[in-house]
């Protein structure tokens, strides 16, 4: 039976495969997750990420790959996604790719790159330097500057490369750092790239859906994002926004077959919505589904003021505990939150992940190359009330072990 004021979906008579799923949208009225009873934990991580039950439930119907009704739900769906990055759809397009965002990210550098393209990557986290690796695998030229993982992307080291190398064509950087949770100055960034004429590829994996943002005043001509992020669907596809006069001559570029998002949104746009391959049917519908609630919440402003909060209440309630947060307030994002290890010598990830996780909560482990740390995630189907639970939680677990903060 569904929780007082979850959404319902019922199965009535239409045109895909028999029958179609009839959703109703409102938001639930309780605000503590962990309440449902069918989430065995809560996941606090940057994505895969706890989710609705309707959006689970919106998974429960196949569709055909080819049929005009499922195909027009791409159409819609990737006209959604240009409004919702508040661009035209005139002069902005969206194409869909299987698999995981770093599927995205490789297809969007490999077929949007010409062969003489030369990119700009700064990294600054782990995910800047996979993009810096994955120009390498596509033997692009690429000039990365290398920063700390606790410092936002320089626009000095980055105006001078700019000034020096005329051989650049792009640049690649990553918006929100989930090695760290920090925020680069992705507007910024955008303006160096109008100045000095260079097309700008924006890494939104962690932010798009989760944050105020608009595509022409950011001015990324490519923004790159996944399903299983801040607008709360299940893994199996990246989405990318594209600027249509940069994207559109872009034809021959790819370096793979399957990774080809000119072919890949070619078809999309000239046969209905039509993948070229295999659709990832069961995800596109569950993330339709989280579009609708991402809309019924009351938008992107309305879900970043709630993970806003989730955050705050952490990094604040953290602190009071006795751990240290990584980074300083002012490059923190919302989304997840890296908090140092204690200084306790007896203390180890493994042991606090596991004594978590039979409390019902999942943290995240760290990724920083020059400190201990963890961190804590608080996008996805979490609430304030969820936050102060894990607090009183991390509580109890310290008190019990006796660490030392």
């Amino acid at each position: 039976m569904p929780l007082r004021g979850e959404s319902t979906f019922t199965m009535v008579p239409g045109t895909v495969t028999g029958y179609e799923l009839v959703f109703s949208t409102e938001i639930p009225t309780r605000t503590r997750t962990l309440m449902d009873p069918d989430i065995p934990y809560l996941l606090l991580t940057p994505g895969p990420l706890t989710t609705s039950r309707t959006v689970k439930e919106a998974m429960l119907a196949d569709y055909c790959t080819w049929d005009d009704d499922y195909n027009s739900l791409i159409t819609r769906t990737r006209n959604r996604l240009v409004d919702l990055s508040g661009g035209s759809r005139k002069e902005y397009t969206a194409v869909l790719m299987q698999g995981s965002g770093t599927f995205a990210v490789e297809a969007t550098i490999g077929s949007v790159v010409p062969p003489q393209g030369k990119l700009l990557v700064v990294d600054n986290g782990a995910y800047g330097a996979r993009i810096t690796k994955i120009a390498d695998y596509l033997k692009i030229a690429a000039h990365v500057i290398r920063q700390s993982e606790i410092e936002a992307a320089d626009l000095n080291r980055m105006e001078e490369v700019l000034n020096t190398d005329p051989a650049i064509t792009h640049i690649a950087v990553v918006h929100c750092e989930t090695t760290t949770g920090m925020l680069n100055p992705a507007k910024e960034v955008g303006d160096l790239a109008r100045r000095y004429g260079k097309t700008y590829i924006l890494d939104a994996m962690s932010s798009f859906g989760g944050i105020p943002m608009s595509i022409p005043d950011i001015g990324a001509h490519y923004l790159v994002s996944s399903a299983n992020k801040c607008i709360q669907g299940v893994p199996g596809f990246g989405f990318i926004i594209c600027h249509r006069p940069t994207f559109e001559p872009t034809k021959g570029f790819a370096r793979s077959l399957s990774l080809d998002i000119y072919d890949q949104w070619y078809e999309m746009e000239h046969k209905g919505g039509k993948w070229r391959f295999t659709s990832p049917t069961h995800v596109v519908r569950a993330f339709i589904q989280a579009m609708d609630e991402l809309e019924a919440e009351g938008g992107i402003p309305a879900r970043h003021a709630r993970y806003r909060e989730n955050q705050r209440l952490l990094s604040e309630g953290m602190r009071r505990i006795g751990f240290k947060p990584l980074l300083d307030d002012a490059i923190q994002s919302p989304f997840i939150t890296a908090f140092h290890y204690p200084k306790d010598p007896g203390f180890a990830f493994l042991p606090f992940y596991e004594a978590m996780k039979k409390r019902r909560f999942v943290l995240y482990p760290g990724k920083v190359s020059h400190a201990d740390t963890f961190r804590v995630g608080t996008i996805g189907q979490v609430f304030p009330e969820d936050i102060e639970l894990l607090l009183k939680t991390i509580e109890d677990v310290v008190a019990e072990t006796g660490w030392e903060l």
